[in-house]
């Protein structure tokens, strides 16, 4: 039997399948890769709320339509990637370690020599699509820091678990956790 929970955002429903983490924890399985309907109206609803910047940022691969939407809404011809992996064209590589709720094992988010070069001293805004413990967003931090960038914003379509109590995050709905029954976490 799989369960479901019935998410609205964005003046959107979508029911989203839940996936267990572990004995005690199941988590909403948001995925917007393919749904270009929830992407174009969650860009624009997050756009609403964003902070003035310069340059978007966000981390491989989930956030990667959501911040190509809201560069493509904005009238911004560039986005930046943090990639899982280093890349053959990449550059004198800028790396951070990260563990995520979503993932197995240990993670590295890297940029380019290229990416440092743009966001040098520019307002940086961090997208995602979903913020929960917190960890992809910290390793997008120290990226951008290390680049020399200005943190102006971090922002995510969903916050879940401990995200939800943050005042330094920007988000549209929360998302729970849930037990095994499926029923929510309080």
């Amino acid at each position: 039997m799989s369960m479901t929970y019935p998410m609205h955002v964005a003046g959107l429903t979508r029911d989203l399948p839940l996936c267990k983490v572990n004995d005690d924890l199941y988590i909403g399985a948001f995925v917007i890769f393919g749904d270009v309907e929830l992407t174009v109206a969650c860009a624009r609803e997050l756009l609403k709320k964003a902070p003035e910047y310069d340059v978007l940022i966000t981390a491989e691969s989930k956030g990667i339509p959501l911040a190509y939407e809201m560069a493509r809404q904005a009238g911004t011809n560039r986005y930046l990637l943090a990639r899982k992996s280093p890349k053959l064209y990449m550059k004198n590589v800028f790396t951070v370690k990260v563990n995520s709720i979503t993932t197995a094992k240990e993670q590295i988010l890297c940029i380019d020599q290229d990416d440092v070069d743009y966001m040098k001293g520019k307002r940086v805004l961090i997208v995602d699509d979903v913020i929960s413990t917190g960890e992809s967003l910290r390793a997008i931090e120290e990226l951008v820091q290390q680049a020399g960038g200005n943190i102006v914003g971090r922002m995510a379509i969903l916050a879940e678990g401990d995200a939800t109590t943050r005042d330094d995050i920007i988000y549209l709905e929360k998302l729970p956790l849930f037990n095994p029954d499926g029923t929510v976490k309080e």
